[in-house]
């Protein structure tokens, strides 16, 4: 009885010691700083499972089809998507260096990643990224499955590709 008395006793002062330490402004917050690397493990650990159970809406388009990966690419950059996790041949703007965290790098993101999270980020945003809620912006959810696709295609891509489907036309 003693000993869970002691890891409550314990437990109640562990609290109060982050509640101090949080509320009192004891943690940086400044984008200049790095996070505690558990503090990284923990916001990546729950935004994928957050995204994995929230994202369950299914490809209304046929997301292999040529023509919906370039509409996609476009709409890539129409969007800004290019400006914080760049391009086949394109780097990111200057600004997105100072986000932190980091902008996600896509072509690492969707190898192990499925449409559907892809959508989802894409359409509902993640809190404390930067990534802003297409969503919100009335993008229609067809224009965000085409931008899906095209970032499923990213790792195979190449920098020609991307700059003729992307190029102003003619």
């Amino acid at each position: 009885m003693r000993r869970l008395a002691f890891i409550g006793v314990l437990a109640i002062l562990a609290t109060i010691g982050a509640l101090v330490y949080f509320f009192a402004g004891f943690y940086d917050v400044a984008g200049t700083t790095d996070q505690p690397a558990i503090v990284d493990w923990a916001l990546a650990t729950v935004r994928k499972a957050s995204i994995d159970r929230h994202a369950i809406e299914q490809p209304t388009i046929a997301l292999d089809d040529p023509a919906i990966v370039q509409a996609g690419a476009r709409a890539y950059v129409a969007r800004g998507c290019v400006n914080c996790h760049g391009g086949p041949g394109v780097g990111w703007a200057k600004f997105s260096e100072g986000m932190r965290p980091w902008p996600a790098d896509l072509k690492v993101i969707a190898r192990d990643t499925g449409a559907p999270q892809i959508y989802w980020a894409i359409r509902n945003g993640i809190k404390m990224t930067g990534m802003p809620s297409f969503g919100s912006e009335g993008v229609p959810d067809q224009e965000i499955w085409t931008i899906a696709a095209f970032v499923r295609k990213l790792p195979i891509v190449s920098d020609a590709d991307f700059k003729a489907w992307t190029a102003a036309p003619q």
